[in-house]
């Protein structure tokens, strides 16, 4: 009897395990296809990172070597504030529409609901800023390694900005004034992504080796992916409570 009892409970922690992740993709699937028929709101953080990158040195002198010297900073600060824009909306709606209860008591553990929708953040508002690089990078006059490390510095810093953005969004929903709180709470914690990010290209401008700095941004990155996930989770569930 116990021998055929656990022939079974492997069998079913496997088929929990996938109804959890099919759940957890499906409020994926769910939040992808709301910014596919709002694409005006979705395409807004790529907006202002074009926008506000472009127009910074047009107030700084025309001089090349001042552009790429002032050029990792004005990106990565630009590409900051982009990310930190939709953040207010995360799990505002699925407060709204009670979908965000659905999600406290659904199949799927909280946690890996938290880590699919801060995917879905990261893929209309963290990974166009890393296509869009490039040119940015070409309108500052960087070379192509420089161009390179920066598109790699957001490609493992983004995460990180989604990630603090979240935490942020998820202690501040329901509350009035959630966009300024969400402000003081993630900025100071997204500075140092912002230091090592620039920090990567500068060190790739002076001929030096780029990879203390993205070392130091991959490692917040495996933290933050390792803690924010159960963060969110809990702080979703006082939101519910």
């Amino acid at each position: 009897m116990s021998h055929v009892m656990s022939e079974r409970t492997p069998a079913r922690t496997e088929v929990g395990t996938r109804i959890a992740l099919h759940a957890a993709l499906a409020i994926w699937r769910r939040d992808w296809q709301l910014a596919q028929r709002h694409r005006g709101e979705a395409l807004l953080p790529l907006g202002f990172f074009l926008v506000s990158a472009s127009l910074q040195p047009l107030g700084l002198s025309p001089e090349p070597s001042l552009l790429r010297q002032v050029a990792p900073g004005l990106i990565w600060s630009a590409a900051l504030l982009a990310a930190l824009l939709p953040l207010p909306a995360l799990f505002a709606q699925d407060q709204v529409d009670g979908s965000l209860d659905q999600m406290c008591l659904g199949a799927a553990p909280l946690w890996l609901v938290a880590l699919f929708k801060v995917l879905g953040h990261w893929c209309w508002a963290g990974a166009p800023l890393i296509l869009m690089s490039p040119l940015l990078g070409v309108l500052y006059g960087l070379d192509a390694a420089a161009i390179a490390t920066l598109a790699t510095s957001l490609l493992l810093g983004t995460p990180v900005l989604s990630l603090l953005g979240a935490v942020g969004a998820a202690l501040t929903v329901g509350l009035r004034q959630a966009a300024a709180l969400i402000l003081l709470i993630v900025l100071p914690l997204a500075v140092p992504v912002l230091v090592f990010g620039a920090s990567a290209v500068q060190a790739t401008q002076a001929g030096q080796t780029p990879l203390a700095p993205l070392g130091l941004i991959a490692a917040q990155l495996l933290v933050m992916a390792w803690v924010a996930p159960f963060l969110i989770a809990k702080a979703l569930r006082l939101a519910c409570e």
